[in-house]
């Protein structure tokens, strides 16, 4: 773990102290730097600091019998996550070339939690884009209005936002089986979630939808069936949705996969979304009687890859958490389309007032990098408009 305060190593500590793992102060690195808001973390703190954190790494791997790869969680926004989680996954895929990089992002707010996050988002994900294998995006409203709607918390807290990101990540790399009725389990969940979900280098971001997720009063009266929850998940995967309450469902998929006008125009209102691939998670009672027809109904992908390729299940009886029955699901589809392109397009207003550009320049970089930024993610929203 990296990270810029002291307050943050001694939470880490306080929170695993009573867990069984093996998580001690060797295992953290802290730059006492303050803010690092303007992306100086990856021009000028990360390498300043590139040996200690790399030696760290070093360490880790080293007592690994068999490295399959990295799954590096970071923020978007500021602070050390935008920049330093950059540098660090490039300098990963410098030494450890032929490992797993998947980058798991936090979403900034929309409403704003730093007035250069718009910049620190664009300059991130373009260097993730060309140094990690997938993104797995989380956005923070879409957890704060999970929060707040299906776990009917009044005043939400970090802890809060934490848990619910932890029951999805833990909804979908918990172990499953490897086949179909067999007794294994998969010794390689993020290789496999890779190869089932980013057949394209253009296409890497992901996103999880997970179902049921309430609170523990709304659980002690209900009941679940594979059908339901099934029913539900589609709509949630093609009305673009988080999460089960405020479904719309009048969104279909469309009669022909066949491209139509205007239909990479951002200008009109997105409806369908349209998936590249999916890979849904089952987990409890009667497993295997559970239908999955309707995520192979063809309308539901872009018509360069066939559903067999595009859509995948994994499964086992052992139930997750509090839930009987629970399904998640993981797809790269058009999900971020427009808040992707909301980003770039208030990062683009205030490049050209040149708004805090002195406050990056100081640091070493340079107008071209936000220009190169925005090529790359301009190219990455036409790419997925077009699908």
């Amino acid at each position: 773990m990296v990270s810029i305060r002291a307050s943050v190593k001694n939470k880490v500590l306080e929170t695993t102290g009573h867990m069984e793992c093996d998580f001690t102060q060797k295992k953290l690195f802290i730059l006492s730097h303050g803010c690092l808001c303007f992306w100086s973390s990856y021009s000028v703190h990360g390498p300043r600091h590139e040996e200690s954190i790399m030696n760290l790494i070093q360490k880790e791997v080293e007592k690994c019998d068999s490295l399959s790869g990295f799954f590096i969680i970071m923020s978007m926004a500021g602070g050390t996550g935008s920049g330093l989680g950059a540098f660090v996954t490039q300098k990963l895929q410098d030494q450890y070339s032929n490992s797993l990089k998947m980058n798991h992002i936090i979403w900034p707010y929309g409403t704003g939690e730093v007035i250069v996050q718009n910049y620190n988002s664009i300059l991130t994900l373009s260097h993730l884009y060309r140094s990690s294998d997938a993104l797995l995006v989380h956005e923070n409203d879409a957890v704060h209005k999970i929060c707040a709607k299906l776990m009917n918390i009044k005043q939400i807290s970090f802890s809060d936002i934490n848990q619910v990101l932890a029951h999805q990540l833990g909804s979908v790399f918990q172990p499953t089986y490897s086949v179909e009725g067999s007794c294994h389990y998969r010794r390689n969940p993020l290789g496999d979630l890779m190869e089932n979900l980013v057949p394209h280098p253009e296409f890497k971001m992901l996103g999880i939808r997970n179902i049921p997720q309430m609170s523990e009063n709304s659980l002690a009266y209900s009941t679940f069936t594979w059908a339901g929850l099934l029913k539900y998940l589609r709509q949630m995967l093609i009305s673009n949705s988080k999460m089960e309450e405020g479904i719309d469902w009048h969104v279909r998929p469309p009669l022909s996969r066949l491209p139509t006008l205007g239909k990479a125009s951002l200008n009109r209102e997105l409806q369908f979304n349209t998936s590249i691939a999916n890979l849904v998670i089952l987990r409890g009672k009667d497993v295997h009687s559970a239908d999955l027809g309707g995520f192979k109904d063809p309308a539901l992908y872009t018509s360069w890859l066939k559903p067999i390729n595009a859509f995948n299940v994994w499964k086992t009886q052992r139930a997750f958490s509090k839930y009987e029955k629970s399904a998640a699901l993981v797809s790269n589809s058009q999900f971020l389309l427009k808040p992707l392109d909301t980003i770039v397009g208030k990062a683009w207003n205030m490049f050209a007032s040149k708004a805090y550009i002195h406050q990056y320049t100081k640091f070493g970089l340079e107008e071209e990098d936000f220009l190169d930024s925005f090529t790359l993610l301009e190219q990455v929203v036409a790419s997925y408009c077009n699908l």
